[in-house]
């Protein structure tokens, strides 16, 4: 947070210099909305609402995958196709709820996505968790505010974390999609249910050399899968690609579905909804994880909680009871909380 606490913001200044494009200004704006300093919230807040209008035109994609399923190559691969021959400005955010300090693997991937990582087209940035998902979902959600505000045509959200963390980046962007690959034995081993009920695109990548009749094998069984996870006739059939980030085959195929996907939501009138729907799920996330921040970290909701998790086990207390007293407490202290006076911190 040098940056940030090193020199007065001018944020009409900062709004002016993102909207110009400037790398170094969208760094500095992104480090703003991360600090949880209280000196920072509004100035935050006042940027993203002067950034917000500019927002919305976007192709926002999310991409998951099973371990091995070569992410951060098809990123750098797929990015780097997107610059080159479709003339856009990539940005690629990483949401990991495993690591608030490291930025996750994506700091290791970035030898992967060397190509793209170092095109002034593209911006490759990590989201920080504060320890949880919630917080990976609002820094996330954030950094595409400003991201698209800079002029960034698609922006990529890459899933390195695992459960949950493929929902929450689903409940971000207009289109899912999720990377496989060929295996011994079962194609469709870890692979869970829940991500292909949300998944929008499939691609089965590495199908090149003497994995390419593999691809293909992989890739109808996942068709087969897909029609299982969903018998409703009336809904869109998900497309099931082969593609390699190696040698480049397929990857126009894969974002031809990925733009007729934006096409049938946007004919139907469903890119809309899915929007507000993700504003609405927005909002409650900025309640809930105020909320809970709230709970962890006032003094003396911790002290009376200390002494209730020493009297567990021991008879002197239980969890019930225990957790109605800390309830109390944090109710009586609600008023005196910085956001029951307006003083919310910016997007949490």
């Amino acid at each position: 947070m040098e940056a940030c606490t090193a020199m007065k913001i001018d944020v009409p200044e900062l709004v002016e210099k993102v909207l110009a494009g400037s790398r170094v200004h969208i760094a500095r704006a992104l480090t703003l909305v991360e600090s949880s300093k209280p000196a920072h919230r509004e100035l935050a807040r006042e940027l993203l609402r002067q950034l917000a209008p500019h927002t919305g035109d976007a192709i926002r994609v999310g991409i998951s995958g099973v371990p091995g399923a070569g992410k951060s190559t098809f990123i750098n691969a797929m990015g780097t196709k997107l610059i080159d021959e479709y003339h856009y400005k990539i940005a690629v955010l990483a949401v990991d709820p495993s690591s608030s300090r490291t930025g996750g693997s994506i700091l290791g991937d970035r030898t992967r996505m060397g190509d793209l990582a170092n095109r002034q087209e593209a911006f490759v940035r990590p989201s920080p968790s504060g320890g949880h998902l919630g917080g990976v979902a609002r820094a996330t959600r954030e950094a595409m505010i400003i991201m698209e505000a800079a002029g960034y045509g698609v922006i990529i959200i890459e899933t390195v974390g695992v459960g949950q963390s493929e929902v929450a980046v689903a409940g971000m962007v207009d289109t899912f999609l999720m990377l496989s690959v060929t295996g011994t034995g079962d194609q469709l081993q870890g692979i869970k249910k829940g991500i292909l009920e949300i998944a929008d695109v499939v691609a089965v990548n590495k199908a090149d050399g003497d994995n390419a009749g593999n691809a293909r094998v992989a890739a109808r069984d996942l068709s087969i899968a897909m029609k299982l996870v969903s018998s409703d006739s009336e809904k869109r059939r998900v497309p099931v690609l082969t593609c390699s980030a190696y040698t480049g085959m397929g990857l126009d195929d894969v974002w031809k579905a990925v733009l007729d996907h934006r096409a049938y939501l946007e004919k139907d009138g469903s890119l809309v909804r899915r929007r507000v729907e993700q504003q609405r799920e927005w909002l409650w996330n900025m309640v809930e994880n105020e909320v809970l921040e709230s709970l962890k970290t006032d003094a003396r909701v911790q002290q009376a909680a200390e002494k209730i998790e020493a009297g567990l086990g021991t008879e002197a207390t239980n969890a019930l009871d225990g957790a109605a007293k800390i309830l109390q407490i944090f109710a009586e202290r609600v008023p005196e909380l910085p956001w029951a006076h307006g003083e919310m911190k910016a997007g949490s």
